[in-house]
């Protein structure tokens, strides 16, 4: 039967199971799908040959194997492009009888048909649900990063999206949860650490390592150039006219691009009040945030000059 496997797979996935029901022999079987350059996804599932085995064909495949799954949580932030500090593959089943499906975790609580999308070709909790999901989890600063992207416009992996929720209806639906409303309150505290106009992961996990520390700045503060031009700083404390600066993880190789970081780094010193600008690229403050903060501390009680 080599050549004709083509016609038992769905979405290029191919069950097992379902060519044994059609009375192919499992010896047959395995020869065809071996002459033929199959890829064993998870043990009864395979791939076209030539697929490449990303963790979202492995997704299809365990979802063709158990519909019952829905992609959630991590998972579904992705697929929302939602920004996270970690991604990981998890389903929700309120049915299933074990923790975990493939080596993916389960989440066994309760679903609607209403709080399921499609994305991708893949089913998934829908942004509002995921959302409360992650909040309702955590932990804190993973939950944090979501909600903030998630109230914002982003740009996330090239691709401009649009705000996905408001802060109100996702504090309702934290409240509302059929099984965790005793963890609503938690959620309702990191959701007043939010804020929709936090540029990046590194910007808000900076914000809460300051919070913890009892520093308090502006976040997007906008500030006017002498020549008027208005430019907004990661954050500034304004009695001290300190800014801090937080850069992303990509690299201003580009000559254009060090121009225009240039370009705001002036824009920013030029501004009344300003009377210092402290940059931190995003590793110190995922690895060595004690760091950042010392700087940040110093900066702030070193006297102005007369």
């Amino acid at each position: 039967m080599t050549g004709n496997l083509q016609h038992f797979a769905q979405r290029g996935i191919l069950l097992t199971r379902e060519v044994v029901a059609a009375g192919v022999g499992p010896r047959q079987l395995s020869r065809s799908l071996n002459a033929e350059s199959w890829q064993r996804v998870v043990p009864g599932a395979w791939a076209a040959p030539g697929t490449e085995l990303t963790p979202w064909v492995k997704a299809r495949a365990v979802q063709i194997l158990h519909p019952g799954l829905t992609l959630s949580h991590r998972a579904a932030a992705s697929l929302h492009l939602i920004e996270l500090l970690r991604e990981a593959m998890e389903f929700t089943d309120p049915d299933s009888p074990v923790g975990r499906c493939h080596g993916f975790m389960v989440h066994r609580t309760p679903i609607t048909p209403a709080e399921i999308c499609t994305r991708r070709g893949l089913g998934a909790t829908t942004p509002l649900r995921t959302v409360r999901d992650l909040l309702l989890c955590g932990p804190r600063e993973e939950a944090v990063v979501a909600v903030d992207s998630a109230l914002s416009t982003r740009v996330v992996g090239g691709v401009r999206r649009t705000r996905l929720v408001t802060t109100d209806v996702l504090t309702a639906a934290c409240a509302t949860h059929p099984t965790r409303r005793h963890r609503a309150p938690r959620a309702a505290g990191w959701l007043a650490l939010a804020d929709p106009q936090s540029g990046s992961p590194a910007e808000t996990v900076a914000r809460l390592r300051m919070h913890d520390a009892g520093l308090h700045p502006l976040s997007q503060a906008e500030l006017l150039t002498p020549g008027g031009r208005r430019i907004r700083a990661d954050f500034l404390f304004v009695r001290e006219g300190v800014v801090v600066e937080i850069e992303g993880y990509a690299y201003h190789g580009s000559r254009d691009a060090h121009r225009r970081d240039l370009d705001r780094f002036n824009a920013l010193s030029s501004c009344p009040g300003v009377r210092l600008i402290l940059r931190f690229p995003a590793v110190t403050v995922f690895r060595t945030p004690d760091r950042m903060l010392t700087e940040i501390r110093a900066a702030l009680t070193t006297p102005k000059p007369q």
